[in-house]
Formats: structure tokens, C-alpha cells, sequence
């Protein structure tokens, strides 16, 4: 039986909205009905109207003037911006998906928390190492309920990290830490980032490290292996490298993640987890309004 798809609006024309739209293209749930920016002649913005997308230089403007046909918007612009948007979408009553650190809505990990957040008007994917990390994190305090700390190390090429997460790096360092002490239940966390230049390119690695006094390490090893089977399930890419052990004292964790290569190349799978993230709230949304 056939159904309506939900149509979506992607405002922010760089690699990640780009990489977004042709996810939003393969998906049987939702429709591309606006690919919104500011520079016509962008690479997005091209391959958008190459793919005959409609397309506008008007930005939020162009969000907007064709807000009838929009139920949803995936932002991905800056934390900064995003705080001036989120209002106006909601003035329109256009649910939003935030692609930036700047928290506004609710945060959301499909893998953990995803049934808690189809019904609000903004929902915030935190970032692309929280995505990554905060279901380690979650597991391991399932299995442990007296984690005292949490730090997580992400490694990424430096060249999948575009102008926007440059800009945002404090916003995604707090944003993380938060969504560690959230999704975590422990109030003291750390989260790093590190841009390795290496060539080639070196894939997305986040490794997660927990002090706990009595870690029950055979416990933590079956809910993160359940966890990463749920994430593979929306981010087909995601390996778990090192399963949990202890050592000096702490419980260690580590996975990786390959991109799916759609418009990004491998290797940038720090940026396809966010946007595979994105597609599985914005598909669990259609399929529930259908």
C-alpha cells in the first residue's frame, strides 16, 4: 500500500546537508520538497539541482515562503544560527532536527531514547562523537550503576571536519559532556576531539572510558554488544573494535565508524553517524504520522 511521503526541508548546503539529501532521496518515508542555502552555484547547491531538488538562495527565507509544504527541517547550519531558527520553526509549526551542538531541543540518540522524542517540536542530535559515544556511555551505566566518571576520545581526518565544526568546537565539546552526564547518569565527564591530518584519511574512532569501583565487565560487554546491534540497525557502519575490559583501573570501550560513502567519502563517518541519526528520527516520525 502506497502513503504520502513527509516532506522535509534541509536548510544548510555544505557537505553534511548535502550528504543528508541524498539519504533523504533513498528513503521510502521522506521527500526533499526545498534544499535551502545562500550560494546558488555551491557544490550542494548544485548537485541538488542536478538531481532536479528545488532549490533556494534564500535560506530561512526560503524555509518560510514554501512552509506549507514542510512538516520537517533538518538544520544544519551553526549552534548560532540554530538559535535564531528554532523559534521561527516553531511559530510555523515545523518540527525541527538540529545537526548542530546548540541544544535547544531535546537530546536525541535513536538507539537509546528515540520513542521519548517523536511528539516534540525540537530535537537536538547532539554531535556527531556524542552519537557515537553516549550509547557506550548509557550501557555501561546500565551495567554498572556507580560510574564515577566518563571521558570520551574521538578521532577524526581532518579533513571531514568543514568550517561549521571548527567553529562550533567549544559548543561540541560542552555538548557532548552534557549528553554524557545525561544519557550516562554521572555528573563529572570529559569529552575530546582530535583532527588527525594523517594521509589517508584515518576513519572515525571513539573510544570511551568509564571509572567504576567494581566494574561487572560481563554484564557491560552483553548490553554494549546489544547497543551496537541497534545502532547498526540505522548506521550500518559502526564496529565495535575493542570490546569492554578493564585496565589501570578503568573500563575501556572503543568502536569505529565507516561512512556509507553516499556523498561523503568513507572515512568521514563522523559526519554520516549524525546525519544516519537524523534520517532514523525523521523516519520514525513519518512512519508514525502515516
Amino acid at each position: 500500500m502506497s502513503f504520502k511521503k513527509t516532506g522535509v526541508a534541509i536548510l544548510g548546503t555544505g557537505n553534511i546537508g548535502t550528504d543528508l539529501l541524498i539519504k533523504v532521496m533513498r528513503s521510502p518515508f521522506l521527500e526533499c520538497v526545498l534544499f535551502a542555502g545562500r550560494n546558488l552555484s555551491s557544490p550542494g547547491m548544485t548537485k541538488a539541482s542536478l538531481l532536479s531538488v528545488p532549490v533556494s538562495a534564500k535560506g530561512l527565507q526560503g524555509i518560510i515562503d514554501h512552509k506549507d509544504e514542510i512538516s520537517l527541517v533538518f538544520d544544519a547550519t551553526s549552534a548560532e544560527d540554530h538559535f535564531k531558527h528554532a523559534p521561527i520553526f516553531e511559530e510555523l509549526g515545523i518540527k525541527a532536527v538540529d545537526l548542530t551542538p546548540a541544544k535547544v531541543g531535546r537530546m536525541c540518540v535513536p538507539a537509546v531514547n528515540l520513542g521519548e522524542c517523536l511528539d516534540l517540536p525540537n530535537v537536538n542530535m547532539i554531535t556527531c562523537g556524542g552519537q557515537a559515544s553516549i550509547p557506550l556511555a548509557y550501557a555501561i551505566s546500565k551495567a554498572n550503576p556507580d560510574v564515577e566518571y566518563i571521558e570520551t576520545v574521538s578521532s577524526i581526518a581532518s579533513r571531514s571536519a568543514g568550517p561549521a565544526t571548527r567553529i562550533n568546537l567549544d559548543e561540541y565539546l560542552q555538548t557532548t559532556e552534557k549528553g554524557l552526564q545525561f544519557f550516562g547518569a554521572c555528573e563529572r565527564t570529559k569529552a575530546i576531539l582530535n583532527l588527525n591530518p594523517a594521509q589517508p584519511c584515518v576513519h572515525m574512532q571513539t573510544t570511551v572510558m568509564a571509572k567504576i569501583a567494581n566494574p561487572d565487565i560481563e554484564k557491560t560487554r552483553e548490553i554494549v554488544a546489544t547497543m551496537v546491534s541497534q545502532i547498526r540497525e540505522y548506521v550500518p557502519g559502526y564496529q565495535l573494535l575493542l570490546e569492554p575490559i578493564v585496565e589501570s583501573g578503568r573500563l575501556i570501550t572503543m568502536v569505529r565508524v565507516d561512512g556509507l560513502g553516499d556523498y561523503l567519502p568513507k572515512y568521514a563517518g563522523n559526519l554520516d553517524i549524525i546525519n544516519c541519526a537524523a534520517i532514523a528520527y525523521a523516519e520514525a516520525c513519518a512512519r508514525r504520522a502515516k
